[in-house]
């Protein structure tokens, strides 16, 4: 059995490309153990930041084996 935990992790990016993470931008908040948590994390930390369209955070999912 295998149970997942969850991160909010992006930053500020050097286009809209998102493609590369301006250095000393990067977040990583988390671990979750529940989606929703993440998502409530992740809906505050991009409202804070909602001006800014190179600003952007995602949930990353990462399976975590159990025993």
């Amino acid at each position: 059995m295998q149970i997942s935990r969850f991160w909010v992790v992006g930053g500020e990016y050097t286009s809209t490309d998102f493609d590369t993470l301006i250095d000393g931008t990067e977040r990583v908040v988390g671990p979750f153990e529940s989606r929703s948590d993440a998502e409530r994390t992740w809906k505050v930390m991009s409202e804070d930041h909602r001006p800014q369209a190179q600003v952007r955070f995602t949930i990353a999912q990462e399976p975590h084996p159990v025993g």
